[in-house]
């Protein structure tokens, strides 16, 4: 399973910078969990890439950097009781937050004013709303 991560086209994450660590799992599967290394925790060193642009780096550093340690993202799967199965979703896993944190970030919103016509209209139907509650009111006369 030593293949290169493809994160996006322009990204890919070679397999020699990535790190397996394989344990012991809790998950699901009776005894079989108690004698096979299932569980797959998986290390990208993301502050040392050479694989990773710089500008790009800085982005994912700050994008991420409540889930690294020391530059590290670390991923543990134990969902499932196949060690390869655990290492391919530890991998989808990997790859997706880290095209999230690639990705450009969302335009910036430029303020607007409401227009003199939508202000207008917005008055007016707060008139009409309150003719309409006034005229449910009991008169004083009754």
């Amino acid at each position: 399973m030593a293949e290169d991560l493809t994160v996006t086209r322009a990204l890919v994450i070679p397999a020699s910078e990535l790190r397996e660590r394989f344990s012991r799992s809790s998950g699901p599967g009776g005894q079989h969990v108690n004698t096979t290394e299932s569980r797959v925790e998986l290390s990208f060193d993301l502050a040392n890439s050479p694989s990773v642009p710089e500008w790009l780096r800085t982005r994912m550093l700050d994008r991420l950097a409540t889930r690294l340690v020391n530059g590290v993202l670390t991923i543990a799967a134990s969902e499932q009781r196949a060690q390869l199965q655990n290492r391919a979703a530890a991998r989808e896993r990997l790859a997706s937050i880290l095209r999230a944190a690639a990705a450009a970030p969302p335009p910036v919103r430029r303020a607007t004013k409401p227009s003199r016509g939508a202000k207008e209209r917005r008055i007016s139907a707060k008139k009409r709303r309150g003719v309409t509650k006034r005229n449910r009111r009991a008169s004083p006369e009754d």
